[in-house]
């Protein structure tokens, strides 16, 4: 497991590890941004990311970590953005980003991609607090 993953939990002894599943919610707001969301925190999984899908269910997204620009080149549907730094502030977002963009954020650390419509259904913005734990078995 790499450093960035080990030390990358708020949640007391959760060790998040690439392909496992997190839950994720924004405190400030009390709103789930994602019940399911997946790790992208080795190499191969950060340069996939979501390519190769037709879509990403609500509910589900994608931790990029360590990350702080994203594309989406070959994209099939717009997404979310929420860009992170180590100690889970939101310090961007973005909404609806459609195939063939390029957004980044150099202050962050990482990205949470989602649904598009997740940021503002959850009037997820800069400043926020999130919260990242172990999504729940189904």
């Amino acid at each position: 497991m790499s450093s960035d993953l080990q030390n990358a939990s708020n949640s007391p002894g959760m060790k998040p590890t690439s392909g496992s599943r997190l839950r994720i919610v924004n405190l400030t707001r009390q709103t789930e941004l994602a019940a399911s969301a997946e790790v992208a925190g080795h190499s191969a999984a950060r340069n996939k990311g979501l390519l190769g899908r037709t879509s990403l269910p609500e509910g589900e997204g994608l931790w990029i970590i360590p990350c702080e620009s994203v594309h989406t080149f070959f994209m099939k549907f717009p997404i979310d953005l929420a860009y992170i730094d180590r100690k889970f502030i939101v310090k961007k977002v973005r909404s609806n980003v459609g195939p063939w963009r390029i957004s980044g954020c150099f202050s962050a650390y990482s990205v949470i991609e989602l649904p598009a419509g997740t940021v503002s259904r959850t009037q997820t913005v800069a400043g926020d607090k999130l919260e990242l734990s172990p999504a729940e078995s189904t």
